[in-house]
């Protein structure tokens, strides 16, 4: 089956897939630590995801019927800029660097830029596909809605990380770092495991996560939802799946972290969990006949 997928992106996930194991055997043997954190727990949570994505595009390409050249070369240029940026995350940690923000030194300050190069170029060329996909015509019309919706969510959360980049309180160019995973203090504080998010402040990963994972998501909960799953359910739940991108984002960006949800946090995920609520008895009540004289 993966012979019929996109073989750059494939090469590119299995790439990462690899990476996951030599990450493992990093935290185990390697006691480094870089903004509190295991030196090697970036490379390992970064090989995850992006195995997961590039599949994923990978096998969504197969669905094109028209302008299969224009996705064939969107995909290859995103996984070659993946592919750069890996190379530049894991390059640092064998230099015992910090990767993200770091502008300590002339080099530390260019391997940055080019993070930052091939993220705006993995951002556009995700719009070209999500472009092409949209435009497809897939049989099934929930799996078909799932896919289009779960492309739109996740380019909104790999937006996220242009906010990280952002300048934070007090920060300057000639401080050696620039922009921050969070909000409210700087990196490096009390953290979760495994996933590294702060939980005593802000962290704009979460959204980062949530958003760029709805590509995996919705279309998982389609295909298991089997026969019952139909357009408005698609639509209800890609628009809960939006619903709760845009309030862990929109938590992050007041200071508060994940788990330390305040009155304001938690009404707001009462709605959604209403709406969602109502929109599937909306879903899957039976369509009224028309009936005529």
């Amino acid at each position: 089956m993966l012979r019929t997928w996109h073989r750059p992106l494939v090469l590119f996930g299995w790439s990462m897939v690899l990476l996951i194991p030599v990450s493992l055997v990093g935290l185990l043997v390697d006691d480094r630590v870089m903004v509190n954190s295991p030196i090697w727990l970036k490379p390992f949570k970064f090989a995850v995801s992006l195995a997961l994505y590039a599949f994923t595009l990978a096998w969504l390409l197969t669905y094109l019927k028209r302008f299969q050249r224009v996705g064939w070369w969107a995909g290859t240029v995103l996984a070659v800029a993946g592919a750069l940026e890996m190379v530049v995350i894991v390059g640092q940690v064998v230099r015992g660097k910090r990767s993200h923000f770091n502008f300590e030194t002339p080099l530390d300050g260019a391997l940055f830029s080019i993070m930052g190069a091939t993220i705006v170029v993995l951002w556009v060329t995700h719009a070209i596909v999500a472009i092409l996909l949209w435009r497809t015509k897939i049989e099934n019309e929930a799996l078909s809605w799932s896919i289009r919706l779960g492309l739109v969510i996740s380019f909104l959360g790999l937006g996220v990380g242009f906010l990280m980049t952002q300048p934070k309180p007090g920060q300057a160019l000639d401080g050696g770092t620039l922009g921050s995973h969070t909000i409210g203090a700087p990196d490096g504080g009390a953290y979760m495991a495994i996933t590294g998010w702060s939980t005593e402040h802000g962290d704009l990963r979460v959204g980062h996560f949530v958003g760029m994972h709805a590509l995996q998501v919705l279309p998982v909960l389609i295909a298991l939802l089997g026969a019952r799953a139909t357009t408005k359910l698609a639509w209800v739940l890609s628009g809960s799946f939006l619903g709760i991108f845009l309030l862990v984002t929109w938590q992050a960006l007041r200071g508060q972290a994940l788990f330390q949800p305040d009155g304001t946090t938690l009404l707001a995920l009462a709605g959604i969990v209403v709406a969602t609520a109502l929109g599937v008895v909306w879903a899957r009540a039976p369509k009224k006949e028309l009936v005529t004289a």
